[in-house]
């Protein structure tokens, strides 16, 4: 799940929280991208409120989905929601 602009992360993170049992991460790209910066398609120009990098995060983490910083923290995001989810990992 990742990609500035649009409502699709926020959707999807909170189908998520309604129907997923199984621990979830993702990575929402665009955190340090400049506010008010037009982003390339039209998603990005139109969103509202929740369509910053920052909102979006905030709305994975009350849903319960671990936030991976980078994309590189990705693996180890994973790791996390599945410790939270008392998954055991050998």
């Amino acid at each position: 799940m990742a990609k500035s602009g649009g409502s699709a992360e926020v959707d999807a993170a909170r189908w998520v929280k309604a129907n997923c049992k199984k621990p979830v991460a993702g990575f929402i790209a665009g955190a340090t991208a400049p506010a008010g910066r037009r982003m390339g398609h039209a998603g990005a120009v139109i969103g509202g409120a929740e369509d910053t990098a920052a909102a979006k995060i905030a709305v994975f983490r009350e849903c319960g989905i671990e936030v991976a910083a980078t994309p590189s923290d990705m693996a180890d995001a994973l790791i996390r929601a599945a410790g939270k989810a008392g998954v055991k990992l050998s």
